[in-house]
């Protein structure tokens, strides 16, 4: 009688685990909804951005509309992240990210899946603290930080859903997120 290999079991609970993942990020995209507008603006961040004559500039606006709930808000377009507190009219903190190859669609989700242990990504850099929150063209897309600290954009020719932030904001990311918390994503 032939024997499975370790890794082949691996393999397959991996990739189990994974299609089970996307199937709730997809059926959590279809059940969330934006809450009330909210209309604050960001003042801390942890990536700012330096201004004329080398000061560092105030961290851009929340978006309005992105509800009030405790939250998760990502500009696609201004690749930045708020971290936001339930009725709070300014974010807790907000950087500044590398979005993947593949992006989510504007719009609402919640968070499906939460894993800090260090481990490979799917582009072969070694990951942590990793928050899972959609799927767009059968992609699972969360936030995640690179071990080594690095940012840099994902090859194009690699479809991964890896949202990167540096290891201090993947921390703090980690810790003020929950399963269930909504993920509003702008563009």
């Amino acid at each position: 009688m032939a024997k499975i290999g370790s890794s082949i079991v691996v393999t397959g609970l991996t990739a189990s685990a994974l299609a089970v993942v996307t199937m709730l990020a997809v059926q959590a995209k279809s059940d969330a909804t934006v809450t009330a507008p909210g209309t604050a603006t960001g003042t801390v961040s942890s990536g700012p951005t330096a201004g004329k004559g080398g000061k560092t500039a105030a961290a851009p606006a929340l978006p309005a509309g992105t509800g009030t709930d405790k939250r998760v808000v990502y500009s696609l377009s201004q690749r930045r992240v708020w971290l936001v507190d339930a009725g709070a009219k300014t974010a807790e903190q907000t950087f500044v990210v590398q979005p993947s190859a593949v992006s989510p669609l504007a719009g609402s989700y919640s968070i499906t899946a939460q894993d800090s242990p260090k481990h490979l990504g799917s582009d072969g850099v070694e990951i942590e603290n990793v928050v899972l929150f959609a799927s767009n063209q059968g992609i699972a897309i969360g936030f995640s930080s690179a071990v080594d600290g690095s940012m840099a954009s994902p090859p194009p020719s690699k479809h991964t859903g890896g949202i990167r932030e540096t290891v201090a904001d993947g921390k703090a990311l980690y810790a003020f997120t929950t399963i269930g918390m909504p993920v509003i994503v702008v563009g």
